[in-house]
């Protein structure tokens, strides 16, 4: 999902039911501590769907134990290596071809957990 502006709680629990979804097994998921993350409305969803996802939250301030960032990186290498994106359009239609392309390639992402300080996740 690609959101225009801050993710807010809904926003974050359309994208956790099409995780659970799509996925057909158990989820483990791990989140920093972002205030959305933590919200009333998405710890009542999560608290009713234990059986189907499970969170693990980092602790505070730690983006260096955070998988995401790896992922966040190579878009952002991906997305600067093509040409320059001239409206807010051509750069949404960018990542999501970039996120597209990482979804047919599992053992790209696999790589952003082999890194020493992911190592927890694998």
């Amino acid at each position: 999902m690609v959101l225009d502006g801050a993710i807010k709680a809904p926003s974050l629990i359309r994208f956790l039911e099409r995780l659970v979804r799509d996925t057909g097994r158990k989820v483990f998921l791990i989140l920093d501590r972002l205030q959305v993350h933590r919200a009333g409305l998405v710890r009542a969803w999560l608290g009713s769907r234990q059986d189907q996802i499970e969170v693990f939250y980092l602790p505070a301030y730690s983006p260096d134990l955070n998988p995401d960032e790896g992922l966040n990186g190579d878009v952002k290498q991906a997305v600067t290596a093509r040409p320059l994106a001239r409206s807010k359009g051509q750069l949404k239609q960018a990542v999501v071809n970039h996120m597209r392309s990482l979804s047919r390639r599992p053992e790209r992402i696999r790589s952003f957990f082999h890194h020493p300080q992911f190592r927890y996740a694998a």
